[in-house]
């Protein structure tokens, strides 16, 4: 057994798209393009509109926040949602008051096989 820790302040700040209190932690990767990675959205925090660039999973595990595409209004989300954005699509999320989510990307998974579409 091995025993890992993701802890927010080992992770890497983002400061790109205009983001502000947003931190993200890579949890796992593979040799195909895919990775999972824990992000960090503190109080009053933004990660700024930006493409995907392979589809992504965004699970919320902890507190709430917003997301929206680009044109979009902000839809709020909490613990036990999952967002999924397609390749290509712009996208942004925050939070006022804290948000912490798992992030699975890559070229090749399709959340709708396990999860109910809300």
């Amino acid at each position: 057994m091995r025993i890992f820790t993701y802890y927010q302040q080992d992770g890497k700040v983002i400061d790109r798209f205009q983001s502000k209190g947003a931190v993200i932690h890579p949890l796992v990767k593979s040799d195909k393009p895919f990775q999972i990675g824990c992000m960090y959205l503190d109080k009053n925090s933004v990660l700024g509109m930006h493409e995907a660039m392979c589809p992504q999973l965004f699970i919320v595990t902890d507190g709430s926040g917003w997301v929206r595409i680009e044109g979009g209004e902000k839809i709020p989300v909490d613990k036990g949602t999952a967002v999924f954005w397609d390749t290509g699509e712009n996208h942004e999320s925050g939070s006022d008051t804290g948000m912490t989510a798992i992030i699975a990307e890559g070229e090749e998974f399709d959340p709708e096989r396990f999860l109910d579409l809300k």
